[in-house]
């Protein structure tokens, strides 16, 4: 049988690329998408072809921001039998919520949810003729709790968990799965400005540490397993422990 295809979206980088690094050492034929890191993209196809010499893979330049070019993919798409997709990119935008700049919290939903929701429309038929499929969204644990500054980011992620979750139960009984994994903070180039923070905020986390991107790369690996099959609608979080603590401390 051919490698089954997945696509991942933001996968030159942090937590995408060892997403595709993942999916790749368990079999399946990876495609990704990135912005604007091009030399970081053709490094990891570079070195998925001299791991994985029997399977294919391919990258794909795309702004999700752009709804044109966003549309002209999915189209084209349509027709590529992916068996997965996961939704990782992602765009922040920190803020007060009363001190909301609405062009940027609209523009970080376009990526963050609406991105999704059309990449779904265009996959979800062709997975479910071949009843047989799955889809990750890379969520985040700032839906889940709130966090003074996160109004707009977890917006996004609170409608793609509602979403997802609606998605999960429409497409059931169609062997398809829809799961969200929640991450917490995880060791990427997105928590270099809270560099200063780090100690105080790795104090707080039950764990004591940040999440490395291969965390939460291997959950999303095993959802797109034969033993996930019957794990669908759930919002699954990697955070150490984060989201399970009330958040009040003692000194």
């Amino acid at each position: 049988m051919a490698p089954r295809r997945i696509l991942v979206t933001g996968g030159a980088s942090g937590i995408g690329a060892a997403i595709v690094r993942a999916l790749a050492g368990a079999g399946f034929a990876v495609e990704f998408t990135y912005r604007s890191s091009a030399d970081d993209a053709q490094a990891l196809l570079a070195e998925l072809g001299a791991a994985h010499p029997d399977r294919s893979f391919a990258a794909h330049a795309l702004d999700l921001a752009d709804r044109s070019a966003l549309d002209a993919f999915c189209t084209a798409a349509e027709e590529g039998d992916y068996y997965g997709l996961v939704h990782n990119a992602g765009q922040s935008y920190d803020a007060l919520a009363a001190m909301l700049d609405q062009e940027q919290a609209e523009a970080a939903m376009q990526v963050n949810f609406f991105s999704l929701t059309r990449l779904a429309k265009s996959l979800i038929r062709p997975m479910t003729r071949a009843r047989s499929g799955r889809i990750v969204a890379i969520g985040s644990v700032a839906a889940l709790r709130a966090n003074a500054g996160n109004a707009a980011y977890a917006a996004t992620k609170g409608a793609l968990i509602a979403y997802c979750r609606t998605l999960a139960i429409e497409t059931a009984k169609r062997g398809v799965t829809v799961n969200v994994i929640a991450p917490g903070f995880v060791d990427t180039a997105m928590m270099a400005r809270y560099a200063a923070y780090r100690d105080g905020m790795e104090r707080q986390i039950p764990a004591g540490r940040f999440a490395q991107p291969e965390d939460v790369a291997a959950l999303a690996t095993f959802l797109m397993g034969a033993g996930a099959s019957y794990i669908t609608g759930a919002v699954l979080p990697v955070d150490g422990g984060l989201t399970a603590m009330m958040g009040v401390h003692r000194t």
